[in-house]
């Protein structure tokens, strides 16, 4: 009889591989087998077959110390980019801000129902980033968060804060939905959205919205998503250069108008 092809895996093993991934990235460094065993909470014999699974494929690489992201990565999150049509020129956009105003500066968006920051000066490695490419959990503690979360109708808002709640990430964030509101009115009427140590304590972010080529802030059923430019300094910078950087994030954001998610 011919041999039975290999049983799929299942979905908990996906889900375990996809754990270790996560648990990878967010180790500090090269981290062992037993360790993540121990994470997962799941036998080394397991975490060994999976390990092997993801290095061969790149998305782990193995070395003396234990195991790191691997070469994989950058290669997907380019993919990323192009898929949501990020244009070239605005990754240069971000770093102009970051050589004119020394601030580590993001391109965040709204799109059917989440928000994520798409793009930033921050390296990939780097684990002090205040925020770093992926789905945004936090947004209504971050300045780009109020100011996407202020271009929605109040229904869709609410129902986005239901579902992913307002965790205290810090004695400054805001979790009553009541003050949250309160703020995102401030928001609409200056156009901008600034937090302090509301996500991270010690540092401070503005945002400002980038306008849709045609006129007014794009989004839901307006053809285009919701999207921000953002940037974040340590406290006693931001407070010495406020203005400045509210400016420079203000430039920005209009240079990028046109630049970003075409085609969406």
């Amino acid at each position: 009889m011919p041999a039975s092809p290999p049983a799929a895996p299942g979905p908990q093993s996906v889900d375990r591989a996809l754990d270790l991934l996560d648990a990878v990235a967010e180790a500090a460094g090269p981290v062992t087998a037993k360790a993540l065993a121990r994470r997962l909470g799941c036998g080394l014999s397991t975490v060994y077959a999976l390990l092997g699974s993801l290095t061969a494929r790149g998305h782990l690489t193995r070395s003396a110390a234990g195991y790191t992201l691997g070469y994989r990565l950058p290669v997907l999150h380019r993919a990323f980019q192009r898929q949501m049509r990020i244009d070239d020129g605005l990754h240069e956009v971000l770093l102009r801000v970051r050589r004119g105003a020394g601030a580590e500066a993001y391109f965040s968006t709204y799109r059917d129902g989440e928000i994520a920051v798409l793009d930033g000066t921050t390296a990939i490695h780097d684990t002090d980033a205040v925020f770093s490419v992926g789905q945004e959990t936090t947004a209504h503690a971050t300045a780009h968060g109020k100011v996407l979360l202020s271009a929605l109708p109040r229904a869709a808002r609410h129902q986005y804060l239901a579902v992913r709640g307002m965790r205290r990430l810090t004695p400054r964030t805001i979790t009553s939905p009541d003050r949250f509101d309160l703020e995102l009115r401030r928001v609409r009427r200056d156009g901008f959205a600034v937090e302090i140590e509301e996500a991270r304590p010690g540092m401070a972010c503005v945002a400002v919205p980038v306008r849709a080529s045609a006129g007014g802030v794009g989004g839901p059923g307006r053809g285009r998503p919701v999207t921000a430019i953002s940037a974040a300094l340590p406290l006693d910078e931001f407070t010495r250069r406020r203005e400045s950087l509210t400016e420079a994030v203000r430039r920005a954001a209009v240079e990028a108008e046109g630049l970003t998610l075409h085609g969406v």
